[in-house]
């Protein structure tokens, strides 16, 4: 059967069929899982390449960042994709496949959790960081897609997007960042926002950006 050609209808559509598919308990255990480890103040350490490697730096941000002022507490987290230095230091001198792992090594201890993002789940220096981790008595999650790759049969547990379509995955896996953000800092989940509304300045305290009560400023300021 041929792939339809893209338009957004169809892109919307292929997400809202995808949705009926995923394992939402999956979903909530990897939730679970990483609020648990920030809570007892083990350290929460995301990697991946490519997009995924955005998607890994932009967890980090909003996890420590949004859960940190909401709470109070301490979110000890870091990204192994965004010292620039250390990644081309382990690919230059040892190889790219040690890029994570040599950082896991020198970071992660028992008790930490490791966030492993890769969308075909085969990535080589993925693997490798997982293994790494396990080697310290860490925890591991891998954020996947395809069939889930070498990676979801490693990986202590696994959120799963079941799709051979990257930007599907990428769009989900982004989304399971997002939905680990509002548990942490207690966020609701706002259907519409009236656009009358937020021109005359009565936003409801809920739409605010950091997941806490925020003003029309808040709202603007990205």
């Amino acid at each position: 059967m041929t792939n339809p050609t893209f338009s957004v209808s169809r892109y919307m559509e292929a997400h809202r069929r995808l949705a009926l598919e995923l394992d939402m308990a999956a979903f909530q255990r990897g939730i679970d899982v990483i609020r648990s480890t920030f809570l007892s103040g083990h350290l929460v350490v995301t990697c991946g390449n490519g997009g995924s490697a955005s998607t890994a730096s932009h967890y980090i941000t909003d996890w420590t960042k949004s859960g940190s002022m909401a709470t109070g507490k301490h979110m000890r987290g870091i990204s192994l994709v965004d010292n620039i230095g250390l990644v081309t230091a382990f690919g230059n001198d040892v190889g790219y496949d040690e890029v994570f792992a040599g950082q896991v090594r020198s970071l992660v201890e028992a008790g930490d959790l490791l966030v492993a993002v890769s969308g075909s789940g085969n990535s080589p220096n993925v693997l490798k960081a997982v293994r790494a981790a396990h080697e310290v008595g860490a925890d591991t999650l891998a954020i996947v897609g395809y069939d889930g790759g070498e990676l979801m049969k490693i990986a202590r547990r696994s959120v799963w997007v079941p799709s051979f379509d990257m930007q599907l995955c990428e769009d989900l896996h982004l989304m399971f960042g997002h939905m680990v953000m509002k548990s942490l800092c207690g966020g609701t989940i706002v259907h519409a926002v009236d656009v009358a509304a937020q021109r005359s300045g009565s936003v409801p305290a809920e739409a605010g950006i950091f997941c806490e009560a925020s003003s029309m400023a808040s709202l603007t300021r990205l």
